[in-house]
């Protein structure tokens, strides 16, 4: 199986900047970095105090959250349509 090719870009997220690899289209990979670099500007506006470090897990914490919920939807909705179909 060959390698899927890989596309490298810098992007910049909360003044760092940080070099991104993946199959993904770099368009792909900047939308990703400019939605959490948002997503850390925000909780920071709300935690002024916070270092980068618990700002960052923070940021992934409540990612991951959002994540879980958006799951839980698709599989309610994929659930109404098996019924719909049956």
């Amino acid at each position: 199986m060959a390698e899927q090719e890989k596309n490298r870009i810098s992007v910049e997220i909360y003044g760092q900047t940080y070099k991104i690899v993946g199959p993904e289209s770099t368009g792909h990979m900047r939308l990703v970095a400019s939605i959490v670099d948002d997503k850390m500007r925000e909780i920071s506006v709300h935690n002024p105090t916070l270092d980068n470090a618990k700002l960052a897990v923070l940021t992934a914490v409540n990612t991951v959250h959002e994540y879980l919920k958006l799951k839980e939807q698709v599989e309610a909705l994929e659930e109404q349509l098996k019924k719909l179909k049956d």
